[in-house]
């Protein structure tokens, strides 16, 4: 199955997108990622496989007792597409190797924007979620202003690139937190999962947790069955 994964392109949001771009070990090895797993922890000892059901328990094991160094032994990079309001919270996790897209080389699209669906409430009881909808006629209000806000923003842009501003100038005028960036990311299967236990959680922000929710299902999930089920079991929930 690792081996289909490779180049497959899953969409997030509106115009978003996440794709699995290398995988360590590589499928070609025919070594699965658990079994790497495995093969790095009894390396303590100069061991090696001992059968699926062996294999299966020990990996369970290191997972329920925290023994995570040799889930570092499998690396999973991906090409990412998403707003500027996802990446900011991405970049705070500091185990991801990343590069980006630069506005100071590549000129960016009038289509280049964020489009919520839902317009969500700030909620009562915590000052950085949000809980709830907006009625329908205001969603499509705000859509509409943010629209137009969006059109205005780009035309400025535009203009002040065929002024001869610097790309890296002319970026001023576009809605900041909004905008669609790509970049190469890379982790560790161990901070993978500390990742996704933070970002897939209830009080996440969506447009951080639907791309966490898309490496989970599409990804870790087919790449690495026995840890991802280990990791459901003794992580997520706390068995």
């Amino acid at each position: 199955m690792a081996e289909q994964l490779i180049g497959k392109r899953v969409e997030v949001l509106d115009k978003g997108w996440i794709e699995l771009i290398d995988l360590m070990p590589h499928p070609a090895s025919k070594i699965s990622g658990d079994l790497a797993i495995v093969n790095a922890a009894r390396v303590s000892f100069l061991g090696e496989s001992k059968g699926p059901d062996r294999d299966k328990k020990l990996l369970f094991y290191l997972l329920r007792h925290r023994h995570t160094s040799p889930f570092e032994m499998v690396e999973f990079k991906f090409r990412v597409r998403a707003p500027l309001v996802t990446w900011w919270q991405w970049a705070r996790h500091r185990t991801w190797n990343m590069n980006a897209q630069s506005g100071r080389y590549t000129p960016f699209q009038e289509s280049d924007f964020y489009v919520p669906d839902v317009w969500r409430r700030q909620s009562k009881d915590n000052k950085q979620a949000s809980e709830g909808a907006l009625a329908a006629a205001e969603n499509d209000e705000l859509t509409r202003e943010l629209l137009d806000h969006y059109a205005e923003g780009f035309r400025l842009y535009s203009q002040a690139l065929e002024q001869g501003v610097s790309k890296e100038m002319a970026r001023l005028f576009l809605p900041g937190f909004s905008v669609y960036y790509t970049w190469v990311a890379k982790i560790d299967a161990h901070n993978l999962m500390r990742f996704l236990r933070l970002r897939m959680a209830s009080d996440a922000q969506f447009e951080i947790r639907v791309y966490a929710e898309a490496i989970n299902q599409r990804f870790f999930k087919r790449a690495l069955p026995w840890t991802a089920e280990a990791f459901e079991r003794y992580v997520l929930n706390g068995g």
